[in-house]
């Protein structure tokens, strides 16, 4: 009776673990799929910590950040439907034991902010991750010590349904928000979304205490300064860190300052106050931009000239890549300056489109989708593109979701009704 309880506890402790890892794994490639260059610049952020940067090629990071959103999700799939237990229990250990160090190493390096996870969705602190990995990687041995006790929702004539499906299923999704924009924008700059609001200092709450300091050599030497005894020119800039001394509020949107490129004026508000519309055209790098609809660019240019609206193309490319891309392109719309972070951060692409009024992000495109002349007929006004998408954050649920468990609660009604027919007709 004991052995039996024992038994019992194994397989329902095993199961338990096994729809953990499932939900977490699911989750996880889920939302890496759904902002691929974010998990990009994520591993990115872990090659530069490394210091692999110069030994690794440029396209290294997004072949790691492409296989791990479809790796992840795959798992995920295979230990919720309990199909493949041998491969998919293996390569849950095998990155639970990668992960779990890694975190550790991270939490007290602090080399990279977060681990980037669950992308922004989720946003962990290194720590908070490291415990979670713990409660995972024993989930994980769990799992793979007592596969035998996984109990298939599906039989082994329908289990290679289950993961094709799932294969394509993310592999499509996948390439379709790398192509255009995340289908879910967890990022401050979400269409609807009001910059100034997102900027805004909550009443009550007061401002992080911060401690930059700089590392700079002169004649061999590295010295360390402070804004207080910051060196004359005869040193040179070697890198900066930026210490918390008290813990504070820190808004959404922290860093959105923008500068005319030809007179440093600060441009900033005069785009978020304005109550007309303004196209904002950003680049991080101009280097790396798609030139492809160049065209198209140059025609919305001429359409904001035509309507009276703003137009900028906002970068932190240098002054000589501008000049190059003039060139190239045939660009006559002006140019300004903001932080590469910031435009990273804003739209996933480059060029990526964004078009704001009041403050209020109105609309995005991808260099791929961006408005041709048979959309823009007319004035914004007139045009649905010049208002606010309605299409709610549980509409685009259910859309994601109906694609993805439909089909797979399909076969596995299916083959369940197919196993009930075999056994009556016996």
């Amino acid at each position: 009776m004991e052995n039996k309880k024992k038994y019992d506890f194994i397989g329902y402790w095993t199961n338990a673990c096994r729809f953990l890892l499932a939900a977490v794994f699911i989750f996880s490639g889920f939302v890496k799929a759904n902002d691929l260059a974010g998990t990009e610049y994520k591993v990115q952020d872990y090659i530069t910590a490394f210091g692999l940067n110069s030994i690794l090629p440029s396209s290294v990071p997004f072949f790691i950040a492409f296989a791990q959103a479809i790796v992840e999700f795959c798992i995920g799939v295979y230990l919720f439907w309990g199909i493949r237990r041998k491969i998919s229990t293996f390569l849950v250990l095998l990155m639970m034991s990668f992960m779990t160090p890694l975190t550790l190493w991270l939490a007290v390096s602090g080399k990279v902010i977060d681990c980037g996870c669950f992308g922004d969705a989720l946003v962990l602190t290194n720590w908070e991750t490291f415990i979670k990995n713990i409660f995972l990687l024993v989930a994980a041995i769990s799992v793979f010590r007592w596969k035998d006790k996984i109990r298939p929702l599906v039989t082994s004539r329908f289990d290679w349904l289950i993961g094709l499906y799932a294969s394509i299923y993310i592999l499509i999704f996948t390439l379709y928000s790398y192509r255009g924009l995340p289908l879910f924008d967890f990022r401050p700059y979400y269409i609807g979304s009001n910059i100034k609001k997102q900027m805004e200092m909550p009443k009550g709450e007061k401002a992080p205490v911060l401690d930059t300091r700089f590392i700079l050599e002169k004649n061999g030497v590295k010295k360390e300064f402070s804004l207080d005894n910051y060196p004359d020119s005869t040193w040179t800039f070697i890198d900066s860190k930026t210490i918390v001394k008290e813990k504070g509020y820190v808004p959404p949107i922290s860093d959105f300052m923008i500068e005319d490129s030809e007179t440093g004026e600060d441009i900033t508000y005069k785009i978020l106050d304005n109550k007309n519309y303004s196209f904002i055209l950003v680049s991080p790098s101009l280097k790396k931009a798609d030139d492809s609809a160049i065209d198209l660019i140059n025609e919305l240019y001429d359409y904001c000239i035509d309507y009276g609206y703003n137009f900028y193309c906002v970068t932190s490319a240098s002054n000589e890549d501008i000049d190059e891309w003039k060139r190239r392109t045939g660009a006559e719309y002006p140019f300004a300056f903001a932080d590469e972070l910031m435009l990273k951060t804003m739209i996933r692409s480059n060029p990526g489109l964004v078009l704001i009024k009041d403050a209020t992000v109105i609309n995005k495109w991808s260099v791929n989708d961006l408005p041709d002349e048979y959309v823009l007929s007319d004035s914004l006004d007139n045009l649905p593109i010049g208002k606010v998408n309605q299409k709610t954050f549980i509409h685009k649920i259910f859309l994601a979701l109906g694609w993805f468990i439909v089909p797979l609660l399909s076969f596995s009604v299916v083959d369940a009704a197919w196993e009930k027919y075999k056994r009556n007709i016996k």
